[in-house]
């Protein structure tokens, strides 16, 4: 007889709860059990204490006995420090979904658009600005000495 630790629903219609229970694998999820270990309500806060309550004495009794845990009772069971931690990889975890990929492309083609838009608009301001430039070199100069000013002045125009 091949043993589970497993969620068996209860609760009603889209207000979940479960009850983590010790049973025969080939019994259906919310069928036959043999002992009931604990509860989950998944509606209460990550960080609530009353989301997830077993009985650590009975949960290691049926491990010693040969049972498995499902993937979700085994992430509790490792919270508790009861199991120890496996390492899992999920490389798509990260990866955004058709639709949303689509959006990103949309809008980096708008920022592309606008980031165009600015650096055709750019170079005439720059261009009013050096004048501006000149002229507060022109007024520290003058002070000190207005022909050698006069001069850097006529120089720069050149240029």
């Amino acid at each position: 007889m091949a043993m589970k630790i497993r969620l068996a629903r209860g609760g009603s219609k889209k207000r979940p709860f479960y009850s983590i229970v010790a049973s025969d694998s080939r019994m259906p999820r919310d069928g036959r059990f043999i002992e009931k270990l604990g509860t989950y309500n998944p509606l209460l806060a990550k960080d609530s204490e009353d989301r997830v309550k077993m009985n650590m004495e009975r949960v290691k009794y049926w491990l010693e006995q040969g049972a498995q845990p499902t993937d979700r009772v085994s992430r509790f069971l490792e919270a508790a420090g009861v199991l120890a931690a496996k390492t899992r990889n999920n490389p798509n975890k990260a990866v955004p979904g058709k639709k949303a990929q689509e959006r990103a492309e949309e809008k980096a083609a708008k920022t592309a658009e606008a980031a165009e838009a600015e650096a055709a608009a750019a170079p005439a301001p720059a261009a009013e600005e050096a004048p501006a430039e000149e002229a507060v070199v022109e007024e520290a100069a003058a002070p000190e000495e207005a022909p050698a000013a006069e001069e850097a002045a006529e120089e720069a125009k050149a240029e």
